[in-house]
């Protein structure tokens, strides 16, 4: 028996060493207690960036760590030998890139961040979207049956990991009434990742990629919201709700302090190895701070409290690791109950 994974790092300790000197990285928090808080403190990588059964779920009755696994396998590993060849600039085949923006993908959906943002939306959304996804497929059904025509099957393997119960209850009058469940939470989010991963991002365009080096001088920051989906205008006017299909999206993720992969949604790009100037260097390395969900990553200490003042309050830092501490067995309780 494999031991069960239950340190889940959202952001992949192979990516943070690139920025750690002798196991430990610099580490500027967004959220603190006390002003008696240091600015910066040395964190080891396998004790930053992760929470206690992030993507654990229940399968059956068991606990189970696929997903981490999953994710490991899948994109973490076979993106390591890219990650190298970037850092060390060495030549990169068709491969290389393609596994490097199969990990930068998975960086996108797997943060605390898009945790946050997907149980905001689908709370706002998810009601809706099932109902009407329900009332179109019934229609279709009456009206396949009326024209005497064969009932329409899935050309897809069943979802073995759906986290929707479909069920029909008999009205009296000899009728039916279809009902869909689910839970909004972790098992709703893995099966969306899982979902982002595989099907769209197999259907996505292909688009070019490069690497661009950071001036002397500068460095390219990190965080734990690291990949970036730029809508941008001009340097007082972008924001982060840009896409991976969005015509003249950027996306940014640093790669190393002085190797940033880049793209712009179906616009050319820089030749690999190009170094912005020093004023377009400092608008992606702002940017870069301003993406930051709880904590930045340097190679050394710099002047990023300048640039992103950190929130003091004791109130917000206790709520949120009460959250936290209750995530795993609330979760459990959740996915138990509905199971």
């Amino acid at each position: 028996m494999q031991q069960l994974r239950k340190d889940n790092h959202y952001v992949p300790k192979l990516y943070l060493k690139q920025w750690a000197h002798e196991g430990r990285i610099s580490t500027y928090r967004l959220l603190v207690p006390s002003d008696n808080v240091p600015l910066w403190k040395k964190q080891s990588l396998k004790g930053i960036a992760f929470h206690q059964h992030l993507y654990t779920y229940l399968a059956g009755q068991e606990e189970t760590d696929e997903f981490e696994r999953w994710l490991d396998s899948e994109f973490e590993s076979p993106a390591q030998e890219a990650i190298r060849r970037v850092v060390q600039e060495d030549r990169m085949s068709p491969e290389h890139w393609r596994r490097l923006v199969r990990f930068a993908a998975a960086l996108d959906v797997r943060t605390p961040a898009r945790l946050r943002e997907f149980i905001r939306r689908q709370n706002e959304t998810l009601q809706t979207l099932m109902n009407e996804t329900l009332q179109r497929s019934v229609h279709e059904i009456e009206e396949a049956v009326r024209r005497n025509e064969p009932l329409r099957s899935s050309s897809e393997e069943s979802d073995t990991h759906s986290p929707f119960k479909i069920s029909i209850e008999a009205l009296p009058d000899g009728g039916g009434q279809v009902k869909a469940e689910t839970t909004v939470g972790r098992r709703l989010w893995i099966w969306q990742m899982r979902h982002l991963l595989t099907k769209t991002l197999s259907r996505l365009p292909a688009h070019k990629w490069t690497i661009l080096h950071a001036p002397n001088g500068t460095s390219w920051p990190t965080s734990d919201n690291p990949l970036i989906r730029l809508n941008f205008q001009d340097s007082k006017n972008y924001d982060f709700g840009g896409g991976w299909g969005v015509k003249n999206g950027d996306i940014l993720l640093p790669l190393s302090p002085k190797h940033l992969l880049y793209t712009c949604i179906s616009n050319q790009v820089w030749s690999r190895g190009t170094t912005p100037d020093a004023r377009t260097a400092w608008l992606m390395r702002k940017i870069i701070i301003e993406h930051a969900d709880r904590y930045v990553f340097a190679q050394e200490p710099s002047d990023i409290e300048f640039i992103r003042p950190r929130l003091v309050c004791p109130r917000t830092y206790k709520k949120e690791l009460s959250v936290w501490q209750n995530w795993h067995r609330e979760q459990c309780e959740a996915e138990r109950e509905f199971s």
